[in-house]
C-alpha cells in the first residue's frame, strides 16, 4: 500500500489490522435513521467534498489510451497528500489502493493495476478523501479515446440522468426508498438495468453508515430525509443484466454477462428547503427537466422495452459526438424541492441485502 505521512490524520479503520471501523459498527447499531450534522460539522463536510471534487477532476484529466489505472492511483494519492487528506479507500477492509477504478464491465470496486487503458474503454473513478474528521465521496464514468461504442456512451449518459433526477427529488421529508423507483424508471425507459446489490449510503465522520439508498424500485429502505443529513446517491446502470460476479481479488464486482456498466456519485446535504450537492463541480446546476414523463419512452419511439438492454436499438445507428459530454460531472447546489461482502463501501443493514458502494 502507498505510504501516508504521519502528520495526516487517519480514520479508525486505517489503524485496524483488518481495516474494520469500530465506529461504523457502533453507529450502524444505534443510528438507524442516519446522523444529523450541526453547522460546524456541515462546514467540515463542505471542505472535504470540495477537495474530493478537485482530486476527481485532476485524475479524470489524465484519462487517455495507454495510461494505466495504477498511474491514476498514484495521481489520486499524491493529490490527497497535497491536501493533507487521507485517501479513504486505502486499507478500508484491506482495500489495497487509494482509488477504485472500474473499467467496462466492472460495476464497482475495481483495483488499479498495470493494464493500459485502451481506446474504446469506459472508466469509472471513485474518489473519497478523509480530511478534518470527515469523508467526501464522489465518482464519475468517462470515455477513453474516441472509439467508445454508442451503447456505452448511452449508458454513461443514463447513469448521470438517473443521479440528476434523484437529486431533484431530495428535500426534507422525501423517503429514501423512493429514490430507487426513480432510478429504475429511468434506466428501464432507456433499455438498461440498475444494479440491486450496491447502494448509496450515509457519509460524515464515517465512510459508510445509515441511511442506505438502494437504486431500484420496491426496496425496503427506511427513513425520510432530514435537514443536516449527508449521504450519497450512486446509481450503477448496466447495459445488460444487472447481476454481478465477484473476481478472485474479493473486491471487483463485474456484470455477469460481461456488458458495460456506468456510475455517477455525489455527496449530498439536505437543507431546510432542498438539497446541496457538496461535491459540486464549479458552476454546475441541475439540467432543465424534460417535458413529459420519462416512462413514456417506448420501443416505437426508439427506446428499448424495459429490461431488454439497449444494444439492439443502437446497433445500426451512427455514433453521436458525445464522448466528451458523457463523462461530465456535477456540482453546486440543486434547487429546492423533491451483501455480499464489505468493500470500500461497507455492508448495508436493512436495505434488501444491498451493499453500500
Amino acid at each position: 500500500m502507498r505510504k501516508v505521512p504521519d502528520h495526516i490524520p487517519r480514520p479508525d479503520y486505517a489503524l485496524d489490522k483488518n481495516g474494520a471501523s469500530a465506529l461504523e459498527k457502533a453507529a450502524n447499531g444505534t443510528e438507524k435513521q442516519g446522523r444529523v450534522l450541526d453547522a460546524e460539522q456541515i462546514e467540515g463536510m463542505r471542505k472535504v467534498c470540495r477537495y474530493a471534487r478537485e482530486v476527481l477532476d485532476i485524475a479524470a484529466a489524465a484519462i487517455r489510451p495507454g495510461v494505466t489505472t495504477l498511474e491514476i492511483d498514484e495521481i489520486v494519492h499524491a493529490e490527497c497528500m497535497k491536501r493533507d487528506s487521507y485517501p479513504s479507500p486505502l486499507g478500508y477492509h484491506l482495500f489495497p489502493r487509494s482509488v477504485c477504478t472500474s473499467i467496462n464491465e466492472v460495476i464497482c470496486h475495481g483495483i488499479p493495476d498495470a493494464r493500459p487503458l485502451e481506446d474504446g474503454d469506459i472508466l469509472n473513478l471513485d474518489v473519497t478523501l478523509y480530511h478534518g474528521g470527515f469523508h467526501g465521496d464522489i465518482n464519475g464514468t468517462y470515455p477513453v479515446g474516441s472509439s467508445v461504442p454508442q451503447v456505452n456512451l448511452d449508458v454513461i449518459a443514463c447513469a448521470r440522468e438517473c443521479l440528476d433526477e434523484s437529486i431533484r427529488m431530495c428535500k426534507p421529508g422525501t423517503r429514501y426508498q423512493d429514490i430507487g423507483a426513480k432510478v429504475e424508471e429511468i434506466a428501464k425507459a432507456r433499455g438498461f438495468q440498475s444494479n440491486k446489490t450496491y447502494c448509496g449510503h450515509g457519509i460524515n465522520q464515517l465512510f459508510h453508515c445509515m441511511p442506505n439508498i438502494p437504486h431500484y424500485a420496491g426496496n425496503r429502505a427506511t427513513g425520510t430525509m432530514k435537514p443536516g443529513q449527508t449521504f450519497t446517491i450512486e446509481p450503477m446502470i448496466c447495459v445488460g443484466q444487472q447481476k454481478e460476479v465477484h473476481w478472485p481479488d474479493n473486491w471487483t464486482a463485474a456484470t455477469i454477462d460481461g456488458k458495460a456498466s456506468a456510475q455517477f456519485e455525489e455527496t449530498l446535504l439536505i437543507t431546510e428547503t432542498g438539497v446541496e450537492v457538496l461535491t459540486a463541480a464549479p458552476g454546475w446546476a441541475l439540467p432543465q427537466k424534460e417535458a413529459g414523463p420519462v416512462a413514456g419512452s417506448t420501443a416505437a419511439e426508439g427506446g428499448a422495452a424495459p429490461g431488454e438492454g439497449a444494444e439492439k436499438k443502437k446497433k445500426n445507428k451512427k455514433k453521436k459526438k458525445t464522448n466528451k459530454a458523457a463523462g461530465a460531472g456535477a456540482g453546486a447546489a440543486a434547487g429546492e424541492g423533491e451483501g455480499d461482502g464489505e468493500g470500500p463501501s461497507g455492508s448495508a443493514d436493512g436495505a434488501d441485502e444491498a451493499t453500500e458502494a
